[in-house]
Formats: structure tokens, C-alpha cells, sequence
């Protein structure tokens, strides 16, 4: 008897032809069949917008060779979801994938990034997700190590499920292979950036703003993302998109909420 091989949608926010998704296609190869829908340019920082005052584009195109179905789409990450789920798949895949993300994913980068909204998205449509990154913003970053762990944490995921409502956050450290210790299960760290708008001047003689800034942690705990990426560990955060503060609501109960309206 034959048995059906799971599909696996894979998405990014680096753009379609970025060397993150192509390896992370070769890793997911051996696991199932393979769709790809992904921006046609890149959506770094695009957090979990979605297009709905223009219309979206979307494009077969045939950049992964032989068995991969894949499209290219003027949406953001959120948008390829969707679009895939809708208008390719018509049905929700097995697994969603995400990534591999040029660069840091961890802490309070998880707020910002395509990479993740698209694996978010998925979650919410019930499919179990993982997003990828990897702490190597070069577009000649070695990405053997983190298409090893992702293809290990995917076969463990299509094999296991998830919790309801949970996806993973999962970020490699710019290590060799053979150099990472292992994988740890970790909470977010407490961080931020700080940050501030340079003026500069265009050749017009106009002023114009660049973000920039630095990325500050003082959480010291050794349960975090970032401690295990530090010390050599790949690290996976389960993360949710039920925004509510959980711990908060028997404070606020407290409180008299009676409105006088006169």
C-alpha cells in the first residue's frame, strides 16, 4: 500500500529567488510534496500586513526544478498564505513552512518579521507552521546547518503536530554543523531596539529619514532564545497569535468598571 506523502506550502519574506527558500525547498524534499508561493521582491519588516487596496498579482514560475509547484506573488508574506490556501491549493496543506530568513528572528524580532507573519497566518487557518531564520544577513551565508535542523524539526512536526493556536519560532546560530550544540526550547527574551530617525539630504537638497538603531537585551535568564543562541544552540520558541494578556485579566477585575451615565 502506498501512503500519501504530506504537502508542505513553503513561504518567505526575502523574495522568491533568495538562496534562504531555495534551501530550505531542497530540505523539505525528502518530507513531502512541495509548493512554494512567495514574494516577488522582498517584504523584510512587512510584520502581518495583508494587501487590500490593490490588487495582487500572482505567477507560475519554474525555479526550484523538477516537482515543485510554484508561484510568485506581489503580496506580503501574510498574503501568500492566503493566496495559496485559496487560489493554488484550494485546501490547507499539512505543514507551512517559512524562511530561511536572512538574519535574527529572536526576542522582540518576531513583532516585526515576514518571516514569521506567514507562518502566524498559517496558524491561524488551523495548519501547523514553523518559521526559520538564520543569524547570517550575508547572501553568501552557509545555510547546511540551518536546512538540517529544519528539515529534523519539519519530519518531527508532520510526525508529532502542534498544540492548537501554537507555531514555532525557530533561529540557527552562524555556526558550522558540527560546532552547534544542539536544540533548546526557550521563551522569548525581553528586548527592544533602540532607535531614532538620521536626517539626511537628497541630491535635491530635501530632507529624508533612515531608521536606525540597536538591538538591546538586558534579560539575563538562560531559558531564552537569546542565551541559546549564544551559546551555540538552536533555538525554539512556541509562539501564538492569541494576543490576550492572560495573566492581567483577574487585575483588571478588580477594578470597578461601573459607568455612572447621567
Amino acid at each position: 500500500m502506498t501512503t500519501k506523502r504530506p504537502t508542505i506550502l513553503i513561504v518567505n519574506d526575502d523574495g522568491i529567488s533568495a538562496p534562504g527558500i531555495l534551501n530550505l525547498v531542497e530540505a523539505m524534499r525528502p518530507l513531502g510534496e512541495i509548493v512554494v508561493v512567495a514574494p516577488d521582491s522582498p517584504q523584510s519588516g512587512m510584520g502581518h500586513a495583508i494587501t487590500i487596496a490593490e490588487p495582487l498579482r500572482l505567477e507560475r514560475v519554474h525555479l526550484f526544478g523538477e516537482g515543485v509547484v510554484s508561484y510568485q506573488a506581489s503580496g506580503t508574506p501574510a498574503d501568500c498564505v492566503k493566496l495559496a490556501v485559496s487560489s493554488v491549493m484550494h485546501k490547507r496543506p499539512d505543514l507551512v513552512v517559512s524562511g530561511i530568513n536572512h538574519g535574527s528572528n529572536a526576542s522582540i524580532n518576531v513583532i516585526y518579521s515576514g518571516t514569521m507573519s506567514a507562518a502566524v497566518e498559517a496558524a491561524v487557518e488551523g495548519i501547523p507552521a514553523i518559521g526559520f531564520s538564520l543569524l547570517d544577513y550575508s547572501l553568501e551565508a552557509d545555510f547546511n546547518a540551518a536546512a538540517h535542523f529544519a528539515q529534523f524539526i519539519a519530519k518531527q512536526i508532520l510526525k508529532d503536530g502542534l498544540p492548537e493556536g501554537v507555531l514555532l519560532n525557530v533561529n540557527i546560530p552562524k555556526l558550522p554543523l558540527e560546532e552547534i550544540k544542539g536544540i533548546k526550547i526557550c521563551r522569548q527574551a525581553k528586548a527592544k531596539y533602540e532607535e531614532k530617525y538620521d536626517e539626511r539630504i537628497d541630491p535635491y537638497q530635501r530632507k529624508y529619514y533612515w531608521l536606525v538603531g540597536k538591538f538591546l537585551s538586558n534579560d539575563l535568564g538562560e531559558d531564552t532564545d537569546i542565551f541559546a543562541l549564544n551559546n551555540g544552540y538552536v533555538s525554539i520558541v512556541p509562539t501564538q497569535f492569541d494576543l490576550t494578556a492572560h495573566h492581567a485579566m483577574s487585575h483588571l477585575n478588580n477594578r470597578d468598571w461601573n459607568v455612572e451615565n447621567k
